[in-house]
């Protein structure tokens, strides 16, 4: 294939995602519409799957892609860190601020393939995996270099991850504060349980002191 063809494949495929993204994070995976993501894109259904297989292959292709964006932009401003303990405060910030622009790409990441069942669920903890991947790396940096307790990283980073998408469901679903509105509060939070601050102990002493 010559090169003019093959930049020619990457930037269809690359319309085709930027549709499918839109189509499956209004509708979801079930209610979503191959033949509206063919509309987007002035494409028949015959030409969307010389791309992509089938439907299911293009929902992976697309949080695949959702995701390559989020680690990326958590990368990013990682770099920025003058610490390792910053730095995954800052992956994380980037996450969420993310994740805040629109409540779409929100449901995607976390709930618009549930009806695929286990499919879907092995790859969103796929996803997050990648995440706690970059975070875990930066506390087992902060570990090293004295700034947080000896704990299990790998562990610490998936509770991190886990609170992220407590915040998100719960705007989502209940009206919640957004990710970045919760960013402030939620990053103390988890700060303090891998740096060995007790908040419980502190309002102990803070109201031992008031006494």
């Amino acid at each position: 294939m010559s090169e003019s063809s093959t930049k020619q494949r990457t930037q269809t495929r690359e319309r085709i995602l930027e549709a499918a993204e839109t189509v499956f994070a209004d509708n979801g995976y079930h209610d979503a519409l191959v033949d509206e993501i063919g509309k987007r894109t002035s494409m028949s259904k015959g030409g969307l799957y010389f791309h992509f297989p089938s439907k299911e292959v293009l929902f992976f292709a697309v949080m695949d892609r959702l995701a390559n964006k989020l680690v990326a932009r958590a990368e990013k401003a990682a770099a920025k860190a003058e610490t390792p303990l910053e730095a995954a405060e800052k992956a994380l910030g980037a996450v969420l601020s993310a994740l805040s622009v629109q409540k779409r790409l929100a449901r995607l990441m976390t709930t618009q393939g549930y009806s695929m069942g286990n499919p879907f669920e092995a790859k969103r903890a796929e996803m997050f995996d990648r995440f706690a991947g970059v975070i875990g790396k930066h506390l087992d940096e902060a570990r090293e270099a004295g700034q947080i307790d000896d704990l299990n990283t790998e562990l610490a980073s998936r509770v991190w991850l886990g609170a992220v998408n407590e915040v998100i469901v719960h705007w989502l679903f209940s009206d919640g504060a957004s990710p970045k509105d919760a960013a402030a509060d939620l990053k103390r939070i988890l700060i303090a349980s891998v740096t060995g601050q007790n908040t419980a102990s502190n309002a102990s002493s803070n109201g031992a002191v008031a006494k």
